[in-house]
């Protein structure tokens, strides 16, 4: 009977830590997106400092494919903060998702913990028999 026990905890060991590597991919992959958005996040707010430098009247042009198109200084400085708000956003929802991830990571690795305990217990006794 503690030969098929051992074998369940044996399982669930390798789902929790399937389950584990799971987490600490996605914990990667949002480290990875969350880099990127910073480095948008400073280019953008070099791109405003720029821009508060010209004049009212300096030609400002934007790149539409491969094309420089002529646009208002006002139009491109709300294009900007627009954009640094969107980037500030999402950076605030990532460390929210990460925050949650690495809740989850904790909350598997006790789980593993405890599973690895019942197995020693189980192997103690079984060894005593």
């Amino acid at each position: 009977m503690s030969t098929a026990a051992v074998r369940d905890l044996q399982h669930q060991l390798e789902n929790q830590a399937n389950a584990l590597n799971k987490i600490r991919k996605d914990i990667a992959k949002n480290h990875q997106v969350r880099k990127q958005y910073t480095i948008q996040h400073g280019e953008n707010e070099m791109v405003q400092k720029e821009l508060e430098l010209l004049s009212e009247d300096a030609n400002v042009y934007k790149l539409i494919g491969p094309v420089l198109v002529k646009q208002d200084l006002a139009e491109a400085n709300a294009n900007v903060a627009k954009r640094i708000e969107y980037i500030t956003a999402e950076l605030r929802r990532m460390d929210g998702t990460l925050k949650a991830l690495e809740e989850q990571q904790n909350a598997k690795k006790e789980e593993i913990l405890k599973i690895q305990q019942r197995m020693q217990v189980l192997q103690s006794g079984k060894e005593k028999t």
